[in-house]
């Protein structure tokens, strides 16, 4: 099974300023409290949203709390058909810790 491409945070929003798209995987309440800023919530409800703004070639980055869970995420990202899809190492909590811009 193919795997993402593990990217640090700062990798990471770099990308995005360069429009790929972040998708955060965690629950409901975590994302409420406070996500990365620009993510998008990728549940099961929102994954049609995503398949329907998303490209296949376009670069996605997946995070969810440590960077574990968004490996699995991305290998099923890949399995559908996404070409360039990447998960941030340490999760939002990497993210946080970098002082990347949040969103409440």
């Amino acid at each position: 099974m193919e795997q993402p491409i593990s990217i640090t945070p700062e990798q990471a929003w770099q990308m995005m300023n360069n429009g790929a798209h972040l998708l955060d995987v965690r629950d409901e309440l975590r994302f409420t409290q406070s996500h990365a800023k620009g993510a998008f919530h990728l549940t099961n409800q929102s994954y049609s949203q995503f398949q329907n703004n998303v490209d296949f070639d376009e670069n996605v980055i997946v995070m969810c709390y440590h960077g574990i869970s968004s490996l699995n995420v991305g290998a099923y990202l890949l399995a559908q058909g996404y070409d360039n899809i990447y998960s941030v190492t340490g999760g939002f909590e990497g993210w946080e810790k970098s002082g990347l811009p949040l969103e409440n």
